[in-house]
């Protein structure tokens, strides 16, 4: 006879239980939100209604100063090295290029600052609508016996944000180090302003990927249900042909949650969540639409000047040992290069998994059409296939582009394309001593009349 040892929470697991232990999403999401309060990004804390005793969010006068204070530094900081014509390349290389990639950042920088610190004052009722939707949800899946797992949820967001700490303070580390080697010492507004746009942009894009992963998460608990409505079917037809295997198929299917409510009633709730993880969607979108084309493009601005000083510097290595220390300069910009690229992926990947995952939803709906008896019922289902046509959960960036995949394939030929130019105008350069090749414009008027 064997014995059932039941084992009682590990010391480890009670210890986590009671760290992580929110009872609702407002709960779940409270040190994230308070993590982008303290760093400007967002008005919003999370905290309990005195008069109900619910959570929700507030917003606070600290959190408008602190994003325009935040704002004024970063102005305060490019307009300092603007006039100062300070820049970290600058340190290494004077040439057209150069020049005109400082300017460039310069400009990106600013409008960063505006985007990342004052838009989300102006949007901030998409966000909260987009949290008030995603809660109401949560207590429609509670009525079908489908809960969100609060306590996954706010481990999972513990676990990302000291991976993104981890993350930034090695970069920084490296970077102040490769700096320290080579005998830069940049000048404090620069410093800021360098270091902070990383921690800035990693934590917009921690608030997306909550937000796109909350969407998916709502999007598989509702496969959930009508796949427990479809076993619930099949359980009735099993029942009818073999009575004798109705024990087997209890237990064979135990994973699945048996649904007690006429099937019409729970299509026609399933319909109202999709519609509303739709909206929620949508209106997470408007909230970082914006804040998602500016962090791509300067990104994606950064990736290819980063990328050329680095292969300019391998490829013109004998010129340039005596200036720095070539190692510790490739490292430096790499470095930044690298977590450009990973902010570039983790938008791309948090929007395409919430995609991907809805567009399941009609596979499993035309499945329970084919398995349909009552008139009602196909007629519900019916409804809910046409729902699925027009509503959509999408991502994009101002309407300009689609946040997908597909993305990738994009950015990897504008790439390619701007650094073969990039690599082209230095080559075809003749430079002196002190780097400094001839006018840009020059070279094309020669190429141009070359063409003529």
């Amino acid at each position: 006879m064997l014995r059932v040892v039941s084992r009682s929470p590990g010391f480890w697991q009670r210890f986590l239980r009671r760290i992580f232990r929110a009872q609702d999403f407002y709960s779940s999401i409270r040190l994230i939100v308070g993590m982008a309060l303290l760093l400007g990004i967002t008005p919003y804390y999370v905290t309990r209604d005195g008069c109900y005793g619910e959570q929700m969010v507030r917003e606070p006068w600290f959190g408008f100063a602190n994003a325009i204070i935040r704002w004024l530094m970063f102005a305060f900081c490019y307009w300092h090295a603007h006039r100062h014509n300070d820049s970290l390349i600058g340190y290494f290389m004077r040439n057209h290029i150069s020049e005109v990639s400082s300017r460039l950042h310069d400009i990106a920088g600013v409008g960063t600052a505006v985007v990342l610190f004052i838009m989300p004052l102006l949007m901030r009722r998409h966000l909260r609508r987009a949290i008030e939707t995603l809660v109401r949800i949560d207590r429609r899946l509670r009525r079908l016996e489908n809960p969100v797992d609060y306590f996954q949820v706010q481990y999972s967001i513990a676990v990302v944000l000291l991976l993104v700490t981890i993350l930034d303070a090695a970069i920084i580390t490296i970077c102040v180090v490769c700096l320290a080697q080579m005998e830069v010492r940049p000048s404090w507004e620069l410093t800021f302003v360098t270091f902070y746009e990383l921690i800035v942009v990693s934590m917009t894009i921690c608030m997306f990927c909550l937000l796109a992963v909350s969407v998916k998460r709502r999007v598989r608990l509702l496969h959930k249900v009508l796949k427990n409505l479809a076993h619930q079917w099949d359980t009735r037809s099993i029942k009818a042909v073999q009575k004798q295997r109705s024990l087997q198929c209890l237990d064979s299917f135990s994973m699945y949650t048996i649904v007690t409510k006429d099937p019409v009633e729970i299509i026609q709730e399933s319909m109202e969540i999709h519609h509303l993880i739709c909206e929620a969607a949508a209106t997470a979108n408007k909230y970082f639409t914006y804040q998602l084309l500016t962090i791509i493009s300067i990104a994606f601005l950064i990736i290819v000047f980063d990328a050329y000083y680095v292969l300019e510097t391998l490829l013109g290595k004998s010129k340039r040992e005596s200036k720095f220390k070539t190692v510790e300069f490739v490292t430096f910009f790499s470095c930044q290069m690298i977590l450009y690229l990973i902010a570039i992926i983790s938008i791309v990947e948090g929007s395409n998994r919430a995609i991907k995952k809805s567009e399941k939803t009609g596979p499993i709906v035309h499945s329970l059409l084919n398995k349909a008896k009552s008139a009602e019922v196909r007629r519900k289902l019916q409804q809910f296939s046409m729902q699925l046509m027009h509503l959509k959960i999408n991502f994009t960036a101002a309407g300009l582009f689609n946040i997908d995949r597909s993305l990738y394939f994009t950015i990897s030929g504008a790439l390619t394309t701007y650094l073969i130019i990039l690599l082209q105008f230095t080559t075809s350069s003749p430079s002196n001593e002190n780097g400094n090749g001839f006018d840009c414009c020059e070279t094309f008027q020669n190429l141009t009349n070359r063409t003529i």
